[in-house]
């Protein structure tokens, strides 16, 4: 089964102090594309969080989200009694030298000082990082059932179409007998148009139109076209991440309707060709969001 690159995931952890919602989001991307978004207290395990990504996720525009909400602050203020003391000793000393009286209140001058108070990150707590990481696991898990459900969509409408393009395939030999009768009678129109039919030779006529039926020969297109059809859905049920192959097989299925269509030389086989096409287009659209 195919995944889509598209998807969604999300998970939440309760600890004792607070709620964390972890939001993981997924568009189509040519390469794997990680953006996450840690809170200062968990920043230093953003490799961790990349390296669980990666592992899961594959390929695509990856955004996860973790938000917080906590009784407490995971900053820690703190007063600075020594940085204070100094300010308060300073102050007093210029007081009693300009004769000022002692009454000033010292702490409204020196509280908005520099560095008299401390802002400090609470550490992190391991065993509640290992409940978060667990939970960040699960949303992964989340987003990939997204995205598989999500995939079996975009399978059943490319098979479909994978489907179209072979019966179409089948329909090509139906209108290539009419085909060379058509070639053969406008070549000899052309010819009687210059000549008298008495001046052609028939032999050589016939020799002429075996030459040039030869080079409009799409037996080989036909079958190359059948094979890269087969190999197509082959793909699809080899694996999860199939996106770039299955781009890759629709250039060659691509360039065989092409060939197809320039040997034609025929409005009916014209018309099943750019039908094909039409199918293909759908189909390379589609691809574009495989995993």
């Amino acid at each position: 089964m195919i995944q889509s690159m598209t998807g969604f995931g999300k998970a939440i952890c309760e600890l004792p102090n607070k709620k964390i919602s972890i939001e993981i989001k997924s568009l189509n991307s040519k390469q794997l594309d990680l953006n996450t978004r840690l809170p200062n207290l968990y920043r230093e395990k953003d490799i961790e969080v990349r390296n669980l990504l990666s592992k899961k996720l594959f390929r695509g525009k990856i955004d996860l989200g973790f938000y917080v909400e906590a009784a407490t602050s995971d900053k820690i203020t703190k007063i600075n009694h020594q940085a204070i003391k100094d300010y308060h000793g300073q102050l007093k000393a210029i007081t009693e030298d300009l004769g000022m009286s002692d009454n000033t209140d010292f702490l409204k001058v020196i509280m908005p000082l520099p560095d008299t108070v401390k802002v400090e990150l609470a550490e992190l707590n391991e065993e509640e990082w290992k409940a978060i990481a667990a939970t960040i696991q699960k949303a992964i898990d989340d987003i990939i059932s997204f995205r598989k459900s999500e995939g079996q969509a975009l399978e059943n409408d490319i098979r479909e179409r994978i489907t179209c393009i072979g019966e179409l395939l089948t329909e090509v030999p139906n209108y290539e007998s009419q085909r060379i009768e058509k070639i053969k009678t406008r070549i000899r129109e052309n010819l009687e148009e210059v000549a008298q039919k008495s001046q052609i030779d028939e032999n050589r006529f016939e020799q002429e139109i075996i030459f040039y039926l030869e080079k409009l020969d799409v037996t080989e297109e036909k079958v190359r076209l059948k094979n890269h059809l087969e190999y197509f859905i082959e793909t699809i049920e080899s694996g999860d991440s199939v996106g770039k192959k299955l781009g890759f097989i629709t250039q060659e299925i691509g360039r065989e309707i092409n060939t197809l269509g320039s040997k034609a030389n025929d409005a009916d086989l014209q018309k099943i060709v750019i039908r094909m096409k039409d199918e293909l287009e759908k189909i390379k659209e589609q691809i574009l969001n495989v995993l």
